[in-house]
Formats: C-alpha cells, sequence, structure tokens
C-alpha cells in the first residue's frame, strides 16, 4: 500500500507549477489493484462491469491565430482498465493545453486536442479512452436515475440515530423482503485519500434479488462513509461489494455522481450486468443533466 500512496502522491496534495506547454509527462496512473484487494476484489475476475465517466470542464487552447477555443470534455474509460488517472495530474495536463496554437479553426484545433487526449490517455490507462468536447449542450440532456427513491426523504428516516461515520459493513441488515429497490441518497459524503478533502455526491443503487436491505440500515451505511478516505471509484466500488458481500444479489447496480472540484466530476458506476449500466452516463457523445452541486 505504501507504493500505492507514493503514486497517488506525485502531484495530488502537493503544490506543483501549471505546466506552460503541452506535456502528457504529468499525467499520473494510479493502479486498481492494490486498493481493490482489500475488498477482495481480483482484476481478472470481477463481479461486476462498468465504466467511469469523468467531465472536465476548463479545457482550453489557442487556434493558430490566437483564437482562445473552449469546451467541456467527457472522457469515458472501462472499470476493467488497469489503473485511473490521478484527477490532479489531469487537470495539469489539461491546462498544458491552455495557450498551445492548435488548428487553423476551432473545429479542427478540437479534432486535434480530442484525438491527442484520448491517445495519452489510452496509453496511460492501458484501455481505450473515449473523448467527446462540447462546446455547448448541443444535444438533448439526458438522465439516468429516473424512478429512484431518496432514502433521506422517507417518512421516519429524520427519527434514526446516526452516530457511525466510519464505514461499516455490518449496519446494513436484511429486510426479510425480496423483490428490488431503486434508492437513492444526496448525502453521500467522502474525503480524498490523499488530501482529505471532502468530496459530496449522490449514490444511486438498484438490487434485486431474494434478500434486500432495509432502506434504514442502507441509509446508515452510505452515511457511514462520510469521513472515509477513498477516490471516487473506490467508493463506487466498496459500496457494490459491501452489498454484494451481504445480500448475494441477483442483479445489481451501483452509481456515484460526485461534484466538481477542481473542474473536474467523476461519476463511476458498476453493474452485475451490462444491460443495468446507465444508457446516458457512459456516452461519450451525450452530455447527461447535471445534479444540484454538479
Amino acid at each position: 500500500m505504501e507504493d500505492n500512496n507514493q503514486v497517488e502522491s506525485t502531484v495530488l496534495g502537493h503544490r506543483v507549477e501549471y505546466p506552460q506547454t503541452y506535456d502528457p509527462k504529468i499525467l499520473v496512473a494510479v493502479p486498481r489493484r492494490l486498493n481493490r484487494s482489500l475488498y477482495g476484489l481480483d482484476d481478472d475476475a470481477l463481479p461486476f462491469v462498468g465504466f467511469d465517466t469523468w467531465h472536465a470542464y476548463e479545457l482550453g487552447f489557442l487556434t493558430e491565430k490566437g483564437l482562445p477555443v473552449q469546451a467541456i470534455l467527457k472522457i469515458v474509460y472501462p472499470a476493467s482498465s488497469p489503473s485511473i488517472v490521478e484527477s490532479k495530474s489531469l487537470k495539469l495536463y489539461l491546462n498544458s493545453f491552455n495557450m498551445e496554437r492548435i488548428g487553423r479553426t476551432p473545429a479542427e484545433g478540437l479534432r486535434q486536442v480530442t484525438a491527442t487526449i484520448a491517445a495519452d490517455l489510452s496509453r496511460l490507462l492501458g484501455a481505450k479512452v473515449r473523448v467527446n468536447p462540447f462546446t455547448a449542450f448541443q444535444q438533448q440532456i439526458q438522465y439516468d436515475f429516473t424512478g429512484f427513491m431518496a432514502l433521506e426523504n422517507e417518512p421516519g428516516m429524520t427519527d434514526i440515530e446516526f452516530d457511525c461515520y466510519t464505514e461499516n459493513p455490518s449496519l446494513l441488515q436484511p429486510s426479510g423482503r425480496s423483490g428490488q429497490m431503486l434508492v437513492s441518497t444526496h448525502l453521500l459524503r467522502s474525503n480524498c485519500k490523499i488530501t482529505r478533502q471532502p468530496d459530496w455526491g449522490s449514490a444511486f443503487v438498484r438490487i434485486k434479488g431474494r434478500s434486500l436491505p432495509t432502506p434504514e440500515s442502507l441509509l446508515r451505511y452510505l452515511v457511514s462513509i462520510r469521513s472515509e478516505n477513498h477516490f471516487h471509484e473506490e467508493i463506487c466500488e466498496m459500496i457494490y461489494k459491501r452489498l454484494l458481500d451481504a445480500f448475494a444479489p441477483s442483479e445489481m447496480s451501483v452509481s456515484c455522481i460526485y461534484t466538481r472540484r477542481g473542474g473536474i466530476d467523476i461519476c463511476p458506476t458498476r453493474a452485475s450486468h451490462q444491460h443495468l449500466l446507465p444508457q446516458h452516463l457512459p456516452n461519450p457523445f451525450t452530455m447527461t443533466r447535471k445534479l444540484l452541486r454538479q
């Protein structure tokens, strides 16, 4: 774990000068396997499929004539990739384009920059990374999570005693019911593994099987993550594995939609089956509707 921490903190948690010219060498890959081993997850036999979706709101560069071009990037890569990209290194990398002159026109420049970013990230992460720029909300804005019940808004939830803020899977209790639950919470909070800065978000859980958690215990568990120090992708996989171990569902999906920080938001999703993945979130060509804190 010490070696992993050294990789993760290469730039995160340190004062680093912004590069003034295009610099792919600043990108840092963080292996998934070391954190996954904490929860008995094997890279070669993962109990889920999924994607990590990133929205980068601060891409900019110049045309050959010096005209600034700005865009939002949607970056999508599979949960099966050997590594994730460390977020601050991605921010520094994207900002390294700021004063570069690329393309005769904004459209030509965007094509070149997008292709460069996709190639650099694919090479870094050992998987195909799909990247698409948006200069405006050009397509109908879609939403994947209609019908999910917000746990904190259910009757009686304000009467529960919440006193555990360190991740505790023993809080999960069976309801004695079978069937399907589609639930969410907008109270998700965890902390950056390196800087300990708070990360806020929403979690969406779909679980189907012969044993389901009580809504009260599921909310208490999700609240217990409040003081956990992990990256966003790790939080999503931890929730998934804890529910898998506790209830052995026949179908399940977990999506974590985190708030924007440093000009980037990170939205991982994991599912037992391909058809349970959100339709629009992993699609780089569709801009999905934002939640309140995004």
